[in-house]
């Protein structure tokens, strides 16, 4: 253990690695003598395909495969992807259409692959690909999600996917009738592109009848699977890895067409196949994030308690369902429905329709920050109408800590949580009680302050159980490998921090080997906040095993009784001895008496329960009513992590979330040409990430509940400063403008969007 013990802040490892240049991603390691693959996109939203003549792309210089949806059938392939479906209210499963890997007979979408030229150059397979006739013949285009409207498959007649509801619909319309008050909300949650910094890209390769498919992924042992069932094959003949990946944010954690074509292409030319999207063609076919709009009720007795929540959603899935997106909006939005306040009586009703846009999936949070947002964009919204601090009512309706555990109302075992507290230390750090000077001072100045409160918790999702492997090499060093895969977290920091904590091995000895699944048989990925929490369990588990497993060999080599041996974490130690051997010394020792099976431990655990972070974000604006243009002036952020291995790597993972839900918030949109379908923010000159100058410091602190639901304490917080930033800076924007009467504006809040909506008031007033 180092000197000052743990939980304390390391700089990541592999920081040196990817700013020097020597990071190992998709595109960088593709096998020489490569083809390269370039995918011919659909230029329209809706169409029937008439024709597809590649007999000029197939005679091009360079080309040595096209590929169309037949090339496909015709080797055998499966022929459609995995999704996954809800259950509607009637109890029939939601609308499950084939999704081929190319299109077949019809496009749905703008930028839905219809053929793949494969090529000894990239340029040389574009070229080829402009030669490729396909004649379209039109039909109609649906963009907005509104139930009704031309079909875009058979099987959802009006193009509902899904009807789903859970909750007491008939406890809350009961509830809200009798309420002494009601306080509905419509609250529009926009469409974003993900842009990861590095852009999907995959190769594949076949070797003695085994496929190998090179992905920048979240996870290798779905798309193992997933390859296997379309490709006829067994699961030892296939093999996935990931290597070092430039950001996923849950759109990375699924498969896309082109994995599967890939293979194909590798197979039918004898030749590794690498293909890599360029900016545009990722931003016209990654799968999106949130599109859903949400109609909120909240009823209230006399005394501001709240009695009852009711939800009813629109969601968009896109032209066809992504892997995950059912339960998106529904199973996954359900577990944080009536976030942190005591309320049995709620009701969420969901419409999932499809149109003709890119596909809509996870998205760093996945269903709570939709939810958490629909929900304290409500609350503040009835504080205001109410004429109450909303700060007030949301202290009033808090689960009381003394009430822990507790199974909120849709089924949720929130096992710990002291919410008065975390939001005590918020109102503090966040000067509060300075807001009201700040506030005039910007009024002196002709502009307008606002300040918002979001208080939110997530639900940690993904396998609860995981496992960990810890080798002894003969160099002296030590391997872990793990079932996770990082994304940019710093996995490779954290999780030889936590082993090196647990055993006294030094960091610097300890190798973190991730995403490759010949080499770890089993693993859940990353997504949905898990793995440093299930990745340390299971290390643990490691730990334990090695110290049970090393305990008679030590005896025995010590002359001592098994019972008179003890590991404190650093060292064994012998009852009446002074030798007091570390784990690497015990290794060392089983190495020279040939026994190998001490040199490879593994372990599998399973938490017994999910964790719940939670905290208060707190957002202060100032809005220029002459020109719309907004400031985030200040951000302060109080989060119940539970414990924690490496505090810098969580605050960097807030100030990560806190941005893309600030993007979101304020400058991030999606537009689609509502007659013909066209992605119109298919490029940064159209589509505004924030940029540094978006974002202040942010401030941010920890008040440490620590869970029970593992033995570490831990809650994950990959995902947490998503969840409470959308709300946060919607709720400065609604304080700041409702003094000039304008009660609500949608994200984003652009200068545009504002000065439109407080000249609207303007002058309607006069």
């Amino acid at each position: 253990m180092e000197k000052f013990g743990r939980s304390q802040p390391v700089k990541r490892v592999e920081d040196i690695r990817f700013l020097t240049g020597k990071g190992r991603y998709v595109d960088d390691i593709a096998p020489v003598g490569s083809l390269r693959a370039v995918f011919l996109r659909s230029p329209v939203a809706h169409a029937d395909i008439r024709l597809i003549d590649v007999t000029a792309a197939r005679a091009a210089p360079g080309v040595h495969a096209v590929l169309t949806v037949e090339d496909l059938d015709a080797a055998g392939l499966a022929r459609s992807m995995d999704t996954t479906v809800v259950t509607n209210l009637d109890g029939t499963k939601g609308a499950d259409p084939e999704r081929p890997f190319l299109a077949r007979g019809r496009v749905r979408f703008v930028g839905e692959a219809v053929a793949c030229v494969v090529a000894d150059t990239v340029a040389q397979a574009r070229d080829a690909a402009e030669l490729i006739e396909v004649e379209y013949a039109d039909l109609p285009v649906v963009v907005d999600p509104v139930p009704g409207g031309p079909a875009i498959h058979a099987e959802a007649p009006g193009n509902l996917a899904f009807d789903w509801g859970q909750g007491d619909r008939a406890g809350v319309e009961a509830a809200i009738a009798r309420a002494a008050h009601v306080v509905t909300l419509r609250v529009v949650d926009n469409r974003i592109i993900v842009a990861s910094m590095e852009p999907r890209g995959a190769w594949a390769e076949w070797t003695d009848g085994r496929l190998h498919l090179c992905v920048n992924g979240q996870g290798v042992w779905g798309p193992k699977s997933a390859l296997a069932r379309v490709y006829g094959l067994e699961a030892a003949q296939v093999r996935v890895t990931n290597p070092d990946v430039g950001g996923g944010f849950g759109m990375k954690g699924m498969t896309y067409p082109e994995y599967y074509v890939l293979p194909q292409a590798a197979r039918l030319t004898g030749r590794p196949v690498h293909w890599m999207s360029d900016r545009t063609e990722a931003m016209l076919t990654d799968n999106a994030g949130r599109d859903l709009v949400s109609d909120c009720t909240l009823a209230f007795d006399a005394d501001h308690r709240i009695t009852a929540y009711k939800v009813e959603s629109v969601c968009n899935l896109g032209a066809y369902n992504s892997e995950y997106a059912q339960p998106i909006q529904t199973e996954l939005f359900a577990k944080v429905l009536m976030g942190t306040y005591e309320v049995q009586t709620v009701w969420l009703g969901v419409k999932g329709v499809f149109t003709n846009t890119t596909q809509v999936d996870a998205y760093r949070g996945a269903g709570r920050p939709e939810a958490i947002f629909a929900l304290e964009r409500t609350v503040e919204h009835a504080a205001h109408t109410l004429g109450l601090d909303p700060w007030a009512l949301r202290r009033k309706n808090f689960i009381p800590s003394a009430k822990f555990p507790y199974r909120s109302a849709t089924g949720e075992l929130y096992d710990v949580g002291d919410f008065h507290k975390v939001l005590a230390r918020a109102e503090g750090l966040a000067d509060r009680g300075g807001f009201a000077a700040r506030r005039a001072a910007s009024a002196a100045q002709g502009r307008l302050r606002g300040m918002g409160l979001c208080y939110y918790i997530e639900s940690i999702l993904g396998d609860p159980s995981e496992g960990a492997t810890v080798e002894f090499c003969d160099d002296g060093t030590v391997n872990l490998y793990v079932g996770t895969q990082s994304n940019g977290q710093g996995h490779e920091t954290v999780y030889a921090r936590f082993l090196a904590d647990q055993t006294g091995i030094p960091m610097e000895a300890i190798r973190v080997v991730q995403g490759d699944s010949d080499r770890i048989a089993r693993g859940g990925g990353t997504g949905g906040s898990r793995s440093v929490t299930t990745q340390s369990n299971a290390t643990l588990a490691a730990v334990s095993k090695i110290v049970t497993s090393y305990a008679p060999f030590l005896a025995a080599e010590f002359g001592v009784a098994e019972a008179d041996l003890s590991f404190d974490d650093e060292r064994f130690r012998l009852k009446g001895r002074n030798e007091a051997p570390t784990v690497m010394e015990a290794a060392a020792l089983a190495r020279t008496r040939g026994r190998a099976d001490l040199l490879r431990i593994e372990a599998r655990a399973k938490l017994p329960g999910r964790s719940y972070p939670n905290g208060a974000h707190v957002a202060e604006v100032e809005i220029d009513p002459e020109t719309g243009v907004m400031r985030l002036d200040r951000y302060t952020v109080v989060d119940d992590f539970g414990n924690l291995i490496n505090p810098m790597l969580a605050e960097g993972q807030v100030h990560g979330g806190v941005a893309q839900g600030v993007g979101q918030a304020v400058t991030e949109q999606v537009v689609h040409d509502r007659e013909s379908g066209q992605l119109l923010t298919a490029s940064f000159m159209d589509y505004a990430l924030p940029r540094a100058d978006d974002l202040p410091m942010i401030a941010f602190d920890t008040v440490p509940v620590p869970s029970t639901a593992n033995p570490m304490g831990m809650k994950g917080c990959g995902e947490a400063g998503t969840v409470g930033a959308l709300a946060a800076v919607a709720n400065a924007v609604a304080d700041a403008v409702r003094v000039r009467g304008v009660s609500h504006v949608d994200m984003p809040f652009t200068p545009l969007r504002l000065w439109a909506a407080l000249n609207d008031v303007r002058m309607a007033a006069e």
